[in-house]
């Protein structure tokens, strides 16, 4: 569900990525995707993903802590932001944070409607806030310039608090990472954008649902663990590749906190069947 909400917001940024591509990178296996295509993109793959990953600190839903702990275990994406996208971070900061301290005030009411409101009011000011940072440069002669930032689709940053949003509102109880597929373009109109999310929360509540449904099936068909050692890593390696395909000898070894060799060895082992 995270993977797939970072793939969300990723399109809406206008850097689309699909979930195979988010698998590589965490999985040690590849850079962040697209930063080595040249491409012109309005920011990095590593800075969303940090912004996404960061929405989740605040909520207190030990699950979600736990499993947010583990994507860091496997992949730092504060260190990733601050490496590969440190001019993002600085730029979309602010406004990030701002984003987030208005979508999560109290609401009047529990529902669609206040958070509707709540949603466009957030949109018309998010260009202001970006403008606010407008350089200011003052000439030999003394004359000042003001030169206008890059003019860039915010949408994505208001999708990116969406779940914290829900939760704030009451509409949910904790924050769900696939609830970030709002409109590309949000309309003017509260009535419309109410049964826009309306329809994107029914959709998104089947879909992880599916997700679930695929992984209780895989775990069921997972080998019997007899024969195994209470302190064999093998369960737990069988199950984190359910999640994460293809973790590479680096990964393994970083997030169960074992040597490059007893990784080898473990990988060798959980593919034998034993």
């Amino acid at each position: 569900m995270r993977l797939r909400g970072a793939s969300i917001l990723a399109t809406l940024a206008g850097v689309p990525i699909g979930i195979e591509a988010l698998e590589d990178w965490i999985c040690a296996r590849t850079p962040p995707p697209r930063h080595s295509e040249g491409l012109d993109d309005p920011l990095s793959i590593a800075a969303l993903f940090h912004f996404a990953l960061s929405a989740e600190e605040s909520g207190a839903d030990p699950i979600a802590r736990a499993t947010l702990n583990m994507v860091r275990t496997l992949l730092d994406d504060r260190a990733e932001a601050a490496l590969w996208a440190p001019d993002d971070l600085v730029r979309f900061g602010p406004v990030w944070r701002e984003a987030e301290t208005l979508l999560r005030a109290p609401y009047p009411s529990v529902g669609l409607a206040p958070l509707a409101d709540r949603v466009l009011a957030v949109r018309a000011a998010l260009p202001a806030m970006l403008t606010a940072r407008d350089q200011l440069v003052t000439t030999i002669d003394g004359r000042q310039l003001r030169f206008e930032g890059r003019s860039f689709d915010l949408n994505w940053i208001i999708a990116c608090h969406f779940p914290a949003a829900l939760e704030a509102n009451g509409l949910a109880l904790r924050r769900l990472p696939l609830m970030v597929a709002l409109p590309r373009l949000l309309p003017d109109n509260r009535e419309a954008l109410e049964e826009q999310l309306q329809v994107m929360i029914v959709d998104q509540a089947r879909s992880g649902l599916s997700e679930l449904d695929r992984l209780e099936r895989l775990l069921r068909a997972l080998p019997e663990d007899a024969g195994l050692t209470r302190r064999s890593h093998v369960p737990l390696f069988r199950r984190l590749n359910l999640v994460y395909p293809g973790l590479s000898r680096v990964a393994v070894a970083r997030l169960l906190g074992i040597s490059h060799q007893g990784a080898t060895k473990l990988m060798e082992r959980a593919a034998s069947g034993c």
